[in-house]
């Protein structure tokens, strides 16, 4: 086992550290996730109405190769503005690719919707979130709340509150580490139908969601959907770090795997409702010694701490607006 003090974080992958800024007026809020130098980055999205920025330039055939920061916000498409207060703190801390005689950070962004949790937007020439993103890029830690902070704050799952979540597991096969940070806003719910137990059940550890298994009679078989659903309204957002040294391609594969953690804790995912996006970040200090079985290795254990930490999204969030959290359910 690592030596190491775990703190069941993303932040336990060495190298990442994850700031968090909210807006208790606004009810949302913006989450930085900051590498410590520039590192690989690739994306998988799946949901059918995503909002993002500046993903395009992860593709396999984009020739930038690293990143400065990935940001998570609410606000829909105003919360696209976070990504430029980040570049500023970033800028101003003379980091960002070398173009010419200039530095430009890189920082790709993916949002989701709460806009209804203040109906009368109390701003006029520029969104709050450029702020809310400069702030939180510039007070990034290594240890954080979960639930109702950052882009989670006003984050629903299903027909109860979503929030931020996150998980973190060492792997001593491989000496490596994979973290997983998510913001669930899911069309589809995380509980079977009708009881308190997690989709994800199977996956915990230490009782970190609360234990619950689910009936033995239950029909595992039924999917349910709230019945006021809108295009555009949902999104799960997710980055999976860890500290191997990976390239972009690889990086993209491990995305692909860590969705499969998705599609497990939330039934249904990746709907024409929701805009799922799963970020990579790898901080390359350990290499793989079998690049294909140490990969898919990694991609199992970032499958499984991605559905752990959606869990814990929902199982820490507390109620507002009056949408029950899990922690009401009876």
């Amino acid at each position: 086992m690592s030596t190491r003090e775990f703190k069941n974080l993303i932040t336990d992958v060495p190298g990442i550290s994850v700031g968090n800024k909210s807006s208790k007026k606004l009810r949302s809020g913006v989450t930085v996730i900051l590498p410590d130098k520039a590192s690989i980055a690739s994306v998988d999205i799946r949901g059918g109405g995503s909002g993002t920025r500046d993903t395009e330039l992860l593709g396999l055939d984009g020739t930038v190769e690293k990143v400065d920061a990935i940001v998570l916000s609410g606000g829909s498409a105003f919360g696209l503005d976070a990504a430029g207060g980040v570049m500023a703190y970033l800028r101003n801390s003379n980091r960002g690719i070398p173009i010419g005689s200039v530095k430009v950070p890189i920082v790709p962004q993916a949002i989701l919707f709460d806009l209804e949790n203040h109906p009368a937007k109390p701003w006029h020439n520029r969104t709050p979130y450029w702020k809310l993103g400069f702030d939180a890029a510039s007070s990034t830690s290594k240890t954080f709340s979960l639930g109702n902070v950052g882009a989670g704050l006003g984050a629903k799952a299903g027909s109860i509150k979503g929030g931020l979540g996150s998980s973190s597991f060492f792997i001593k096969e491989l000496g490596l580490t994979v973290g997983a940070l998510v913001a669930v806003n899911s069309a589809g719910n995380v509980l079977y139908p009708k009881t308190r137990a997690f989709y994800a059940w199977d996956t915990e550890l230490n009782n970190e969601f609360g234990g619950v298994h689910p009936p033995k009679d239950i029909n595992k078989e039924t999917v349910q959907l709230p019945k006021n659903t809108s295009l555009g309204q949902n999104t799960t957002l997710a980055v999976i770090g860890t500290d191997a040294k990976l390239t972009k391609s690889q990086a993209r594969r491990l995305a692909i795997i860590a969705q499969d953690g998705l599609g497990r804790a939330i039934r249904p995912a990746h709907t024409p409702l929701d805009g799922d996006t799963v970020f990579t970040i790898a901080t390359g200090r350990q290499n793989l010694e079998d690049p294909i079985r140490d990969l898919s290795l990694l991609g199992g254990y970032a499958s499984n701490s991605l559905s752990r930490a959606i869990a814990r999204a929902v199982y820490e969030a507390r109620s507002i607006n009056n949408i029950p959290a899990y922690s009401d359910l009876k």
